[in-house]
């Protein structure tokens, strides 16, 4: 992978060290921190924030490594992959995954919402959107019964912040985009 300078077109870093393809990337909100994930079964987070720039490798899935996203107020990041697990990693610790998510199709890939509740809404190729906590807690399956959903393969998942009249948004292969208004008892669920 490779930074550039948008007004330059200059090279500013190039990331090396994934030994397949790269699959997706994302940067921290608030920190000078980079994830890239890759085919080869890892992801990397690359940390800018001092002068002596390092990199830290998370192992622990056996797939393709599709997604990963860091949460808003944590030091945390959730990645997803082709082996059909979401896991929740802490930053400081790179060992083992925080709480493990196991589903029943690829996870292609997900978004973590930025409220206090830190929801994270997973598409899936059989039109529905799972909602989970970051423990791995199971909140809801959209569509819900009275609602309709997507008609084919959901591919992306996006929150928007709660004073919206909708605050998912979801694409997918049947050429729509659906709004939804999301409202959880958090407590329940656990």
């Amino acid at each position: 992978a490779r930074i550039w300078d948008s007004e330059s077109g200059a090279v500013i870093h190039s990331l090396t060290g994934h030994d397949q393809e790269i699959t997706d990337t994302a940067v921290h909100s608030s920190q000078a921190l980079i994830v890239t994930c890759s085919k080869d079964t890892t992801f990397r987070v690359w940390d800018f924030r001092t002068s002596i720039h390092s990199v830290n490798v998370y192992q622990g899935h056996s797939a393709s490594v599709t997604c990963a996203v860091f949460t808003a107020h944590h030091d945390s990041i959730v990645s997803g992959s082709d082996d059909s697990t979401v896991k929740v990693w802490d930053l400081r610790n790179m060992r083992t995954a925080i709480s493990t998510i196991q589903c029943d199709a690829s996870v292609n890939k997900l978004a973590i919402s930025d409220d206090s509740h830190h929801t994270m809404a997973i598409p899936f190729d059989n039109r529905h959107v799972r909602l989970y906590d970051l423990q791995g807690s199971y909140l809801a399956r959209l569509p819900r019964r009275s609602q309709p959903g997507h008609q084919r393969m959901v591919c992306s998942a996006a929150w928007a912040g709660d004073d919206n009249p909708a605050n998912l948004f979801t694409c997918g292969f049947d050429n729509r985009t659906i709004a939804w208004k999301i409202t959880l008892d958090h407590d329940s669920h656990r």
